[in-house]
């Protein structure tokens, strides 16, 4: 199935797949994945949306986006929510990490309800030591470089 939305461009999200179907959709991908909702955790609850580093560095080794979700429960505070990106980053590196999707999908309130908040975020990402460049790729280029990719023949 992978291998057939490769072919088709069709941008694959594991964002609900265990460990173990990520890491064989990443022995078979000729595109980047996508790994559109999570943050991470060093021990994951069985029934869970956040991953382990070894988990992120699958996605990231494909060239693919893992998108940090933005629960007030994990992250009260916008500076908390550019705190958890740059957690992330730390663990794969700036190209793969994007702002999460699945806003709606939350269960509680989220500290990132609508894209008004981006002027926040952004500016919270710039509080935390990134470059304008880097804000770019986490703010939606990186998810444009792994369309790109994904729609190439």
């Amino acid at each position: 199935m992978i291998r057939r939305c490769n072919k088709l461009g069709i941008v694959v999200d594991v964002a609900h797949g265990t460990l173990d179907l990520v890491r064989r959709a990443a022995s078979v991908t000729t595109k980047p994945l996508v790994l559109s909702h999570t943050s991470l955790t060093n021990n994951p609850a069985r029934f869970t949306r956040l991953i382990t580093p070894e988990h992120a560095r699958l996605i990231a080794q494909t060239g693919g986006v893992i998108g940090i979700w933005p629960p007030e429960s994990i992250f009260p505070t916008m500076d908390s929510f550019a705190a958890g990106m740059a957690r992330m980053v730390d663990a794969v590196g700036v190209d793969h990490v994007g702002l999460g999707t699945d806003m709606r999908g939350l269960l509680g309130p989220s500290v990132f309800p609508d894209y008004d908040r981006l002027p926040a975020l952004a500016d919270a990402l710039a509080a935390a030591g990134f470059s304008a460049t880097d804000i770019g790729k986490i703010l939606g280029g990186n998810y444009v470089r792994v369309f790109e990719a994904s729609m190439a023949a």
